[in-house]
């Protein structure tokens, strides 16, 4: 019996367990190796129809979707349209941020690797028309540069609308259609969705949310975030087998399934490139390349991308060394537990890599002087507030803002110890404890940011 038999019996008898454990609805997972795939699926697509899921069923990518953009602007370098290290100016001349200095001198390079330095979050609705990327960057006039460009990482959604708006001017088409004649062709797609209006077409997950801790999650009211947001990921959802023989060609260093040229082999490789270093943020990563998140787990090298949508979770791990890709897609409940064991399990049988587990807070932390990162710090997203009581915890309360002010209500969890200028939270939120780097000085002794994977810059004295 071959590996890949073998994890596939794993997964028949293990996935519906694990998701009932986890109270995640359904989940599809597929696995790429050598050239071959197999695929599993298990649970319901929707809780208020009971449609069981299957290997064809669609699930939303979520900021998956950001490693297609990259590739699609990777296929305009290999044409000699798009040079990197230009200013985004010089193929849109209209783009505008409050920092006139910085959007000058932000390069395509920065967009693609989260060190442009604007704030990454808006998620402003320019309708459902071909031109809603267009007018989606033209909304961007005045939001505010949280750093110089190239000084750090900061995740950055926005950063990725305005590169799918490149490839668009550069093509002369919309994304959507970018997307379709330039990575779903090549690579013979048969089960992917730019929209709602495509993925009705299919069996189609819904996410689901839970309305409050230990509750059921419950299938959500809308399907997908705004379309003027797809470059970044609001929209873009497929069967695994179709994410992974994505993945697949990017193993192939851009050599498509049948033998089709899709990327130059240097651009492949080239995505993969170390560029930024990031703080201790856990799933986040330990770096950066162009698209990629990159993994330094014992064993090897992993290169990946997760995408969170409303009530979808996806998670995509590549091997390069070994020519290896997972991708778990699931619908709601507590997705983290069951990505650590389905990925850490395929992973370490066809790899030999440890699949580095996300962190947890210590039960014997010791308290600490908080005086460095006490204080509020802001963004598009959400209004926190740091602070320490008399018994020397620490708390973190975060407002959310805007769309997420929909979403969820304020939370304030407890800070713990972790590591050097960085906590976690000593209870989960959605299923993780979330690490908390305080980083950059804002000449006082105090924390400039509060970095969680986006760098909320500090509002208080």
């Amino acid at each position: 019996m071959s590996k890949l038999t073998e994890l596939g019996a794993w997964l028949e008898g293990r996935l519906p367990a694990l998701l009932a454990e986890n109270h995640v609805p359904g989940a599809s997972v597929a696995v790429y190796a050598g050239g071959e795939i197999i695929d599993h699926a298990a649970g319901v697509l929707n809780k208020a129809t009971d449609v069981e899921a299957d290997v064809d069923s669609l699930f939303q990518i979520g900021s998956i979707t950001k490693v297609w953009t990259t590739t699609l602007a990777m296929q305009l370098v290999d044409e000699g349209k798009l040079d990197l290290d230009q200013p985004v100016r010089r193929y849109l001349p209209e783009f505008v941020l409050a920092d006139e200095d910085a959007a000058a001198r932000i390069t395509v390079r920065q967009l693609m690797c989260h060190t442009s330095g604007f704030e990454g979050d808006i998620f402003t609705d320019t309708g459902r028309g071909a031109d809603c990327v267009e007018k989606y960057v033209a909304t961007l006039h005045d939001v505010p540069q949280l750093f110089p460009p190239g000084e750090m990482f900061s995740y950055n959604n926005a950063a990725f609308c305005v590169l799918g708006r490149v490839v668009e001017v550069l093509r002369d088409k919309d994304y959507n259609q970018c997307l379709s004649d330039h990575l779903f062709v090549p690579l013979g797609l048969t089960h992917a969705a730019q929209s709602p209006y495509e993925a009705i077409r299919f069996r189609a997950a819904l996410g689901h949310l839970t309305p409050k801790p230990g509750a059921d999650p419950e299938p959500a009211g809308i399907w997908a975030l705004t379309p003027s947001n797809a470059p970044a990921g609001s929209m873009l959802a497929m069967r695994p087998r179709d994410l992974v023989t994505f993945a697949g060609m990017h193993l192939r260093d851009g050599e498509g399934p049948d033998g089709t040229r899709v990327l130059s082999a240097e651009s492949a490789r080239a995505m993969r490139d170390r560029l930024v270093e990031l703080p201790d943020l856990g799933l986040m990563g330990d770096a950066w390349g162009l698209g990629w998140s990159l993994f330094d787990w014992p064993g090897g090298a992993v290169v990946g991308h997760d995408g969170g949508t409303i009530g979808q979770s996806a998670f995509l791990r590549v091997a390069p060394e070994h020519g290896v890709a997972v991708a778990l897609l699931t619908n709601g409940g507590e997705p983290i537990t069951v990505y650590a064991e389905v990925v850490g399990h395929i992973l370490r049988e066809l790899t030999g890599i440890e699949l580095a587990l996300p962190p947890v807070p210590d039960p014997a932390a010791p308290r600490i002087d908080a005086s460095r990162y006490v204080g509020e710090y802001s963004s598009s997203v959400a209004d926190i507030v740091v602070s320490q009581d008399d018994e020397g915890r620490v708390w973190v309360e975060r407002v959310p803002k805007g769309i997420f002010a929909e979403l969820s209500g304020p939370e304030k969890t407890e800070l713990v110890a972790m590591n050097g200028d960085t906590l976690i939270l000593a209870e989960p939120m959605q299923g993780m404890y979330v690490p908390h780097a305080f980083v950059g000085d804002d000449g006082a002794g105090h924390a400039l940011y509060l970095h969680t994977g986006r760098a909320d810059r500090r509002v208080s004295a």
